[in-house]
């Protein structure tokens, strides 16, 4: 397998949001955690799941960590309530994914919070291809041909879903912990020490993924949407997604057929389909071609709450050495 890799500017959409601004921070509700707590804990505010998992493990107990992103809702194509649009003004920190979700983009450049960690600025977002199933070589006019649409546009032709990458989180982590050392100079040293615990776990991941894929009969993912870019360059995997890098995106009639084709070719025993995305089209395809289907979660918010991104990561593992037949 070989991949080529292209980088491009991040795009971020603005919106006017003065009114949104105006709210006042009592009215937040639910979103008050943005303010502080009462004991003098810090306020963070993170987009979506994985980099709220970052700050919470990061922070500890000197902070109150609130997410954009509701449990449960697919990241993509948020959007923020007044109340949340006001919550990122309040915060001292704000740690988001610039050119993935476009009202928080607006929101952080309105609002302008004191304190950002932008993790676009230190995971090393790419642009992944992979020979035979590229969906990102040459220009983006001819991106994505696959799908009815073009979703190159969405995350300014890079691929968001870093986090997949146990590797390119601790880079996070340590942004983060640098922030709030910055804010927060009595707990430098505490937050310095949970970054680098956090980061001796995602070495941990890393490895176990790293063991478990080595030998396997197959080594084709076909996934839902492609959200597994970053993963599969890791552990020398092929993805091939039914839609692109948004879960919105439906599939054309051809591509249908293109994945089908391979399926059949490269005998593909299991098709993965997420948790906060339809499974509909997964399910059919894997019917018609006879083969069965599993989840393998992109890991971009928790459904079930005795879950975290570890557990969830770990559960993917297995079912990746299910399907590709493991030793």
């Amino acid at each position: 397998m070989s991949s080529s890799i292209r980088r491009t500017p991040l795009r971020s959409r603005t919106a006017t949001l003065a009114a949104a601004l105006a709210v006042p921070v009592l009215a937040l509700g639910a979103c008050s955690t943005a303010a502080g707590g009462d004991d003098g804990t810090l306020s963070v505010l993170a987009s979506f799941y994985p980099l709220q998992m970052v700050a919470e493990q990061v922070g500890g107990d000197r902070v109150d960590v609130g997410s954009l992103t509701p449990p449960g809702a697919e990241p993509h194509d948020v959007e923020l309530s007044p109340a949340q649009v006001a919550s990122v003004a309040a915060a001292q920190l704000v740690v988001y994914q610039s050119g993935f979700q476009a009202a928080v983009d607006a929101a952080v450049s309105e609002a302008g919070p004191a304190h950002v960690v932008d993790a676009a600025e230190v995971a090393d977002l790419e642009t992944t291809a992979q020979e035979g199933h590229s969906h990102s070589d040459g220009d983006d006019e001819h991106a994505h041909e696959h799908a009815d649409g073009d979703d190159a546009h969405d995350h300014g032709g890079l691929d968001p879903h870093f986090w997949l990458d146990p590797t390119r989180m601790p880079a996070v982590a340590d942004a983060v912990a640098d922030a709030l050392s910055e804010i927060d100079p009595d707990g430098a040293d505490t937050y310095r020490a949970n970054a680098a615990a956090l980061g001796t776990r995602f070495g941990e991941l890393d490895d176990a993924y790293a063991a478990g894929l080595a030998t396997c009969e197959r080594r084709t993912v076909v996934t839902t949407h492609e959200a597994f870019g970053y993963l599969a360059q890791r552990y020398d995997l092929e993805q091939v997604g039914i839609a692109g890098v948004d879960p919105e995106t439906e599939p054309s009639p051809a591509r249908l057929r293109e994945v089908g084709d391979l399926v059949r070719a490269e005998g593909v025993t299991t098709i993965f389909f997420e948790t906060l995305a339809s499974p509909k089209v997964a399910q059919t395809l894997a019917s018609d071609l006879g083969v069965e289907t599993a989840v393998l979660d992109p890991i971009e918010g928790l459904t079930d709450d005795a879950q975290d991104y570890f557990s969830i990561a770990q559960a993917n593992l297995e079912s990746l050495r299910v399907a590709l037949s493991c030793s």
